[in-house]
Order: structure tokens, then C-alpha cells, then sequence
């Protein structure tokens, strides 16, 4: 069977069903059946991973009812109709209302699994991008490259805030790791798009021959092996946000359509001369000055000039010296539980080390030298000479290691950090007031 989730098929007639179940096992599709609604809307909830197909016309709770009952329970959820040709104009009427699809009947099995599987992919990215939400929330404005109380960092925030409440397009740029693509999570997760799907695009990594067809989508026989009708990223998207990460490796025969796409809020499918209407906001991203591009004929300028009503510019860790070491203790802390290992010691001196790279593959590199730390692997991070001094004093550069690295790996949150240390909150207190530690170094001022 597919790994994709179960289809939940309703109908009162008996005939009905069992050629149902056949046609969309045979496609590889689970399918649960039933002959009534009651039983299936008791399967449906927020994280369910299926997909619903009713038909309209049953005894007792009809499809029309089954359908509103499921989007009260999650207005995302996937319900096509099945309808006959008396009940077309009330199909219709239930699209405004929120039906994903309907069939007519009779309906020839090709059309009933498109639909589904269609309708399947839009199920598994609304659930992926719940899940990343809810991984993300915590997260948000902290994590990785947007941790950080620097002023650079402080001016990214506050664009995001400011920007987040509106639609406009956004243009994020800034070199390779300095966490693009986390601007772009928590610009979707502040907006009014944020129960809505988020749906990342690498445009470097598309396949040259199928990227048109990724986007946009196709219909059958648009192209040679496109034997069937498939929706385009863009189409997922709908009611959401749209990233094209990487933007400056799109071909130029593409940004054209891109631009038609962003102007129109619209696209057609390959192959298809119907507009299909988008409500998504788009956010691009690039490591390359797109301005010099477009001044190259490599980027086409009206496509620039439509995406960047605002930008937002990540600085590189060197532009925001005072971070790094920060950010290094929060990687470590995070290796270290990704191992299951203690927190390793962290003398000044490497610290030091840390602060004084320049380390131009940003956030990313500095994980990366976090995990080789806690692994105990050679880095330029732990060749810093051993500290000087009595050991008085080494011993008590040892334990401020130890103790803004539990700040940092807890986020500011005192009780978790005393209780992870084995002291109490008032030994935690005279510590921090010794070393010069500042909870507020260690928490995001949003929280």
C-alpha cells in the first residue's frame, strides 16, 4: 500500500464502494469504507493524514452535512463530492464552501484516483507544515542564525515583525548560512498565513526539464510520460506562503512566468489555457547581489523589482562578532544532547578562538564546529592554548563555561538551568552576579 494516508470512502450503496476500494487499491491507495457518515467523521481530526470522498446523496447525515462537520474540525481537511448529475450545481456551491473536489458520476476510475491522489499531496504538505509549526514555534526568532541580540540581529527582527502583518512580497538575501530560510519560517509563522501551508522551493535544485511542470503543474499529455493531471507547487501553496530559496539560479524563460505568476497572482498548467487563481504570498531569497545580475541580463530586473517591496538583508557572523560565542555554547549544548553526551568543558580560550574566526560559512560552519567539538574531533575552535593563570582561576573560568552554556542551551530559563546543574536557585544567582552572566543574554526579548 501507499505510505501516503488513508481515503476514507462514503457511500450507502454497496456496489459503490467494493468497485471503489478496488480502483484505489489497485493504484496503490489505502481506503477505508464505510456506508454511513457518522463512523468516518469519528476518524477525522487535525493530524489525520487521509483524505475524504462522500457522496452527497445518503440517508441519515447526507454528504453535504459530513463535508461541513469534517471542516469544523479542521477547515484544511480534503473533502471531493460525489455527485450526480442533478446535484452538479450544489457540488459547485460546495466548492465555494470549502470541498477540495468533486467527481460526477458515472466517473471512470483514472478520474476518481487523480483526484485523490491530488488531494492526498495537499493533505500531506498541510500536516508536514502543522508539524514544522509546531517544531518551529518554540524556536521562532531564536533558533540558529536568528539567535542573536546584536543590533544587526535586533534590525532583522524588527523587519520581520513590521513586514509579517502585511502581504507585501519579501526579499531576503544574505551569504550561504546566515539563515535565510528561517526568516522566511518566521515570517509565515507571524503572518495571518500561518495556519496555512508554507511551502520551501529550491529553485537550484529543481530538475532542469521538470521545473516548469514542478511550479506550475501539467495536464495529461503535456509532455512526453505526463500521463496524468498533476497540481504545481504554487497550487499547494494556495491561502499560504510560497518560498523560492536560491531565486538567482532560476532560467530566464521561467522568471519571465514567475513574473506573470507574482503580477497576476494566477498561473495556468502545462498544457492548459484555464487560469487557475493563487492567494499566496511569495518570499525569495539569494546569496548573489541581484541588482549586479539583473545589471548583467543574468536576472531579469521587473521580476527583481516586483519581489523586493521589502528587503531584508541577514548579516554574516562576522558583521555580529559579539553572537558568536552565544551561538557556539547553544550548538554545543544542542550537539551534545543530539549525543547524549554531558556538555563538554569550555574554556575561555576557545571562546575566544570562536569570536576571533571570521567563519564565512556562517551559522552553518559554526554548527558544524560545535559538533566536531562535542565529538571530541580536531578544530581550529579547541587548538586555543590552555588557559593561564592559578588554578583558582582556571577552575572558575571552567565553571562560567559550564554555566553559560546551560543558560544557553535552556534559553534564559533559571529553574531548568539550576535543576541541570545540580545547585540551587540561590547559588545559581550569586554565580551568574560573580561572572557577569545576564540572563537577558540568554533569552530572546520576544519571548
Amino acid at each position: 500500500m501507499s505510505d501516503t494516508g488513508p481515503v476514507l470512502f462514503v457511500d450507502d450503496e454497496e456496489p459503490l464502494r467494493i468497485a471503489a476500494q478496488q480502483t484505489l487499491e489497485l493504484a496503490d491507495l489505502d481506503c477505508r469504507c464505510f456506508d454511513r457518515a457518522a463512523p468516518a467523521l469519528s476518524v477525522i481530526g487535525p493530524d489525520y493524514p487521509g483524505i475524504l470522498v462522500t457522496d452527497i446523496r445518503m440517508p441519515g447525515m447526507d454528504g453535504t452535512e459530513l463535508m461541513r462537520a469534517a471542516l469544523q474540525k479542521d477547515p484544511e481537511f480534503p473533502v471531493i463530492l460525489v455527485t450526480g448529475h442533478g446535484d452538479l450545481e450544489l457540488a459547485v456551491a460546495m466548492m465555494r464552501d470549502g470541498a477540495y473536489d468533486f467527481i460526477e458520476k458515472p466517473y471512470a476510475p483514472e478520474r476518481l484516483v487523480d483526484a485523490v491522489r491530488r488531494a492526498l499531496e495537499m493533505r500531506r504538505l498541510t500536516v508536514d507544515n502543522r508539524r514544522l509549526r509546531r517544531d518551529m514555534a518554540p524556536l521562532i526568532g531564536i533558533k540558529d542564525g536568528l539567535r542573536g541580540f546584536s543590533p544587526e540581529m535586533e534590525t532583522v527582527r524588527k523587519q520581520i515583525r513590521a513586514v509579517a502583518v502585511s502581504d507585501a512580497d519579501v526579499l531576503i538575501v544574505g551569504d550561504t548560512g546566515t539563515g535565510k530560510g528561517l526568516a522566511a519560517q518566521a515570517l509565515h509563522a507571524a503572518s495571518k498565513r500561518a495556519d496555512r501551508p508554507f511551502v520551501a522551493i529550491n529553485c537550484a535544485a529543481l530538475p532542469a526539464d521538470m521545473i516548469e511542470s514542478e511550479l506550475f503543474g501539467h495536464e495529461p499529455g503535456a509532455f512526453a510520460g505526463a500521463t496524468r493531471a498533476r497540481a504545481g507547487k504554487f497550487e499547494h501553496a494556495r491561502r499560504g506562503t510560497v518560498f523560492l530559496d536560491e531565486i538567482d539560479s532560476l532560467p530566464l524563460a521561467l522568471q519571465a512566468k514567475l513574473l506573470h505568476a507574482v503580477e497576476t497572482r494566477s498561473i495556468n498548467r502545462l498544457g492548459s489555457h484555464d487560469r487557475i487563481d493563487l492567494d499566496v504570498r511569495f518570499i525569495a531569497a539569494s546569496k548573489s547581489d541581484l541588482e549586479a545580475a539583473a545589471a548583467r541580463g543574468v536576472f531579469r530586473g521587473d521580476l527583481l523589482y516586483r519581489l523586493n517591496v521589502v528587503t531584508i538583508r541577514m548579516p554574516a557572523l562576522a558583521a555580529r562578532r559579539q553572537d558568536i560565542p552565544m551561538l557556539f555554547l547553544t550548538f554545543v549544548a544542542q550537539m551534545a544532547d543530539r549525543y547524549g553526551q554531558p556538555v563538554p568543558q569550555m574554556p575561555g580560550a576557545v571562546l575566544d578562538a570562536v569570536a576571533a574566526r571570521d567563519w564565512p560559512g556562517n551559522a552553518r560552519e559554526l554548527r558544524n564546529a560545535a559538533e566536531r567539538y562535542v565529538l571530541g574531533l580536531p578544530d581550529a575552535a579547541d587548538q586555543a592554548a590552555p588557559t593561564a593563570g592559578t588554578l583558582v582561576e582556571r577552575v572558575a573560568e571552567h565553571e562560567r563555561a559550564l554555566i553559560a552554556a546551560s543558560l544557553a542551551a535552556n534559553a534564559g530559563r533559571l529553574k531548568d538551568t539550576y535543576e541541570a546543574l545540580g545547585i540551587s536557585r540561590k547559588a545559581l544567582y550569586e554565580k551568574m552576579q560573580r561572572y557577569g552572566l545576564e540572563r537577558e543574554s540568554f533569552t530572546d526579548p520576544e519571548a
